[in-house]
């Protein structure tokens, strides 16, 4: 079972103000206690109100359920970049709920989607996030064209880059590529460009600088 799948069916079972004890909960979603715990404590991490404590059970309190949606890459784009926004605010309420909101979304994300843990909200500020939005027009259009780019990231090194795909992980886009500079593929998060300019010109598939061949190379 997928973990968003689990976490969905976790709070189904808390919804009805029951107490529930996580060796049943484990032993009817077929995982592990520590699973359960673990569970428990994004969850409640992410707002769900969730009380209880491991060794006694947990329950829910209501709250306002949505029904579950699809969202497109440029959609949840959008919604970081908003969530980013408000997360700047000087009401400290709505930054709380900005960040509660956004531990939610990354929370039900499916795993492959999910946000390591070194990028946390904690450590990893909006502002940081928010700054590399400005580039996400350009590259998206430049994977869509085949367009090469020119780019310089924030640690000053420079690509003659061929972009291939954009990935999401937890309120950071990061980007693949396959950089005529080094000869080799790069991956590196979209806030960490300083530059970007589209270089005149097309390119084309090659063996070795495919992004199946990424993919291939990451297995």
């Amino acid at each position: 079972m997928k973990r968003a799948d689990r976490l969905y069916r976790l709070m189904e079972r808390l919804k009805d103000g029951s107490l529930h004890r996580a060796e049943d909960l484990a032993q009817d979603l077929g995982v592990s206690i520590r699973t359960i715990y673990r569970d428990m404590d994004t969850l409640i991490d992410s707002g769900v109100p969730v009380i209880g404590e491991r060794g006694l059970g947990y329950s829910a309190l209501a709250a306002i359920t949505l029904p579950p949606i699809n969202l497109t890459d440029a959609e949840l784009e959008a919604l970081h970049l908003g969530l980013a926004v408000v997360g700047q605010s000087d009401v400290p309420e709505m930054v709380e709920a900005a960040r509660a909101l956004a531990a939610k979304i990354d929370a039900l994300l499916p795993e492959d989607h999910a946000a390591p843990a070194q990028f946390a909200f904690a450590a990893y500020p909006f502002e940081d996030a928010a700054r590399g939005f400005r580039h996400m027009p350009a590259f998206r259009a430049a994977v869509r064209a085949r367009q090469k780019l020119r780019i310089t990231l924030d640690e000053g090194s420079n690509h003659l880059l061929r972009p291939l795909e954009l990935r999401y992980w937890g309120r950071i886009w990061a980007c693949v590529g396959w950089s005529e500079t080094q000869d080799d593929f790069i991956s590196f998060r979209i806030d960490q460009i300083e530059t970007l300019t589209a270089v005149p010109g097309l390119f084309v598939d090659e063996p070795g600088k495919r992004l199946g061949d990424y993919r291939l190379r990451q297995q």
